[in-house]
């Protein structure tokens, strides 16, 4: 028996003009967590040719109910160091950069690149999640920022909006504030929930940099928000029209 190429399956849905431009596109991923992991995955088995992806966390227990990366086995080790093994498994052909590192206002210049084709926002706390947006737009780059799939446990529910439409959501509304003053109010793509969130999921933490509260999380929905995040892109990227019979 003849083996297929990793891509066969792709190619029998795709035009070969969509794969070519998947294979030719760079995307930015930044937070490799329970949202990020799973988009960066999607992808990387789509075709995409090259990826840059950035952080600076190591896997904790309680990530293991619901990041890609999160097991046993890897408890301790670099998230980016555990991405990127991964990620080059999937495509030995993969051209692939890897920062653990932390953004931020002052940081980011020095750290991304300007000749991106898309970027994911996969970040879960609020002053680098701002300081990429702003570049992004700065530097007219197409982003698509996650909001908050924590507390949530409806999947139906699960959207991708202009930042403005956005509704319903604790770390939209917090952002709306801190981008007004960059006369940020819309024109970038989110994956968002109105569901409401359970507010018995919610718990104060302390001593932890930009972060005041963490949130229960069930363990799909981080994935869905990673999976519709890179679906659109693949679509966008791939220039994907509905099929209609």
């Amino acid at each position: 028996m003849i083996e297929e190429s990793w891509e066969s399956r792709t190619h029998l849905l795709l035009k070969d003009e969509s794969i070519e431009k998947l294979n030719n596109a760079k995307v930015l991923v930044v937070g490799l967590g329970g949202v990020g992991a799973y988009a960066a995955e999607m992808l990387c088995r789509a075709g995409i040719g090259q990826m840059h992806i950035i952080d600076n966390d190591i896997i904790s227990k309680s990530n293991i109910n619901r990041q890609l990366l999160a097991l046993n086995s890897t408890k301790g080790k670099s998230k980016v160091e555990l991405m990127k093994l991964r990620l080059l498994d999937i495509n030995p052909n993969l051209k692939l950069k890897a920062d653990e590192k932390y953004i931020n206002i002052d940081s980011i210049n020095d750290i991304l690149l300007k000749d991106y084709d898309y970027i994911i926002d996969a970040i879960d706390t609020i002053a680098p999640k701002i300081a990429l947006i702003c570049y992004a737009v700065d530097n007219n780059i197409p982003i698509i920022s996650s909001m908050g799939s924590g507390g949530k446990t409806n999947p139906s529910l699960i959207q991708i909006v202009d930042f403005g439409e956005t509704y319903n959501d604790k770390l939209a509304r917090t952002m709306r504030k801190r981008l007004r003053k960059w006369g940020i109010f819309s024109g970038f793509k989110v994956v968002f929930s109105p569901e409401q969130t359970n507010p018995l999921a919610l718990k104060l933490i302390e001593n932890v940099s930009n972060k005041k509260t963490t949130v229960g999380t069930i363990s799909y929905m981080p994935a869905m928000f990673g999976s519709f995040m890179a679906a659109d892109i693949i679509r966008t990227l791939a220039e994907i029209e509905d099929y209609k019979f």
